[in-house]
């Protein structure tokens, strides 16, 4: 058998293992698995709320960085690599990878949570105009620059080790300009475990929610309640399609589902800002914006110390966590993909651009959601509470005209949005459980270690979300893979400065990225 289909043991088996014993523990005794679970993320949260927020603004201050240093215009590859997409399909799979379902329901759903239940270091009356301003600083904290920065210094820097140094696919090798030869090996291997095991909790997390966002969808048109069954079936549509995508190759399968998701997202939001409350929309979107500005230190850095009235511990933070979860072999893709483009364009297609539509998105959504909540007395916050996120966006497009078809579109949406993150997503997985994977071999790694990732992901997701009490395990070992991951990155954004500063890119050390290539299979 040829050496790229072989499995790396050390990263492959105790993630399948852990995931195991975690779905016996859950399905044995849900309430045990769950405080155990809930106390150990409690003491992360407690004890590294800092560690979160300076890291995630340090990502920030990072990108500012390197796109003003002189590697700016170095070419992901060298000076005469080819990119292997076109700059309209770079974006669209960029933000299909990183955008995933969540973005969705929560910018509707999320600021409503704001608007009611406000920090009380910001001392504002809930429900008022100003919390109304706040809850749309917030939006634009968790969901724009901040995040994107989390995804782009480890994208950045495994682009340039991949391609430029020519070191193995696994993300020991981006920590390697900072450790060297400590990450090869075992260690190695190890490391990529760990970042492998946080993502696919994470993944099975938001494939248990989007599966029930999308049952609550098609239950507005048939009678379709959620239950071990339906959700079952909605899952299983999921992981074909995005296997399916998978085995048809980057070319064919995922860029031309994100090049559709892309148009319809595009779609749906002109149609909101069309026949939703226009003018409120772009006031109040470009006035809160200003808001996000002018506090962005004091939200970027809050950690709830001084009024211990846990907000920025169940929103800020953990969102940090789960961002941190999913960026290290999400970035291992978006790395992969940006070859052929100079460091510059790689920060403003994976930084920039995706902000700016996400910005532009919540300005839409999450204007319209409040609009609509201000107006009509707390019919959103009654949906929220009686209903669920997910039916905030049914509830809000029941309030425009051709609701059917637009409700029908936002299923649609949903299914593709994971599909699509799905689908890049388990294209790193198994390239990181594959031996022998290189720049050179990028195209044909792992179709049958797709299949078996997908089929994983899609088990895990259905056993929590029908028999083990909901998402509430699965969500909880994702966030639990947030501080692991976090050090991770931390050592990504070390060894991106330190590889900046040393001068290596200029000229490949060939003979020492051989080595380790031998040492990392």
């Amino acid at each position: 058998m040829h050496s790229h289909h072989r499995i790396r043991p050390l990263v492959f088996w105790p993630t399948f293992l852990l995931l195991l014993v975690a779905l016996l523990l859950s399905y044995l005794d849900l309430s045990a698995f769950l405080s155990l679970a809930g106390a150990a993320n409690k003491w992360i949260l407690g004890h590294f709320s800092w560690l979160f927020s300076l890291a995630s603004f340090s990502l920030l201050l990072t990108c500012v960085w390197v796109y003003c240093s002189p590697i700016g215009k170095l070419r992901i590859g060298g000076a005469d690599a080819r990119p292997l997409l076109g700059r309209k399909r770079w974006f669209a799979v960029t933000l299909m990878t990183t955008m995933a379902v969540g973005v969705l329901f929560w910018t509707t759903a999320e600021p409503i949570y704001h608007l009611y239940y406000p920090p009380a270091a910001y001392h504002l009356s809930a429900g008022s105009p100003d919390a109304a301003s706040f809850a749309m600083s917030a939006m634009f904290l968790h969901w724009t620059f901040t995040p994107y920065a989390i995804y782009t210094v480890p994208a950045l820097l495994f682009g340039l080790v991949f391609y430029n140094l020519k070191l193995p696919f696994s993300v020991g090798s981006m920590l390697q300009p900072l450790l060297g030869r400590w990450v090869g090996g075992c260690r190695g291997q190890l490391i990529d475990a760990l970042a492998l095991y946080a993502l696919v909790a994470g993944m099975a997390s938001s494939l248990g929610t989007g599966a029930l966002a999308l049952v609550g969808g098609i239950n507005q048109y048939l009678p379709l309640p959620a239950s071990p069954f339906s959700i079952g079936l909605v899952i299983a549509a999921i992981v074909v399609t995005f296997v399916c995508s998978a085995l048809s190759g980057l070319q064919r399968g995922l860029t031309w589902l994100s090049s559709i998701n892309t148009w319809i997202l595009l779609g749906l939001a002109g149609f909101l800002l069309l026949f939703g409350p226009t003018t409120f929309i772009l006031a109040f979107g470009l006035e809160s914006f200003g808001n996000y500005l002018n506090q962005f230190f004091r939200l970027s850095l809050s950690t709830g110390a001084a009024s211990q009235d846990g907000w920025a511990g169940s929103w800020t933070i953990f969102y940090w966590a789960v961002w941190f979860a999913w960026a290290p072999i999400s970035a291992m893709f978006l790395g992969k993909i940006s070859r052929g483009y100079t460091v510059r364009e790689v920060i403003v297609m994976n930084l920039l651009l995706p902000a700016g539509f996400t910005a532009l998105w919540i300005m839409i959504f999450s204007g319209t959601a409040l609009s609509i909540d201000l107006g009509q007395a707390g019919l959103l916050k009654g949906v929220l509470e009686s209903q669920g996120v997910e039916n905030v966006l049914y509830t809000i497009i029941r309030q425009l005209p051709l609701s059917g078809v637009m409700v029908a579109m936002v299923v649609f949406i949903a299914f593709l949005n994971y599909v699509t993150a799905a689908d890049s997503n388990t294209d790193a997985i198994s390239n990181l459980c594959t031996a022998g994977f290189s720049a050179d071999s990028a195209e044909k790694a792992g179709m049958g270690m797709k299949v078996v990732w997908g089929v994983v992901i899609g088990v895990v997701s259905w056993v929590m979300t029908s028999y083990a009490g909901g998402v509430d395990g699965v969500k909880m070992m994702s966030n639990l893979g947030g501080l692991p991951a976090l050090l991770i990155i931390m050592g990504c954004m070390l060894s991106l400065i330190v590889l900046v500063r040393s001068g290596k890119l200029e000229t490949p050390p060939v003979a020492a990225a051989a080595a380790a290539a031998k040492e990392n299979q």
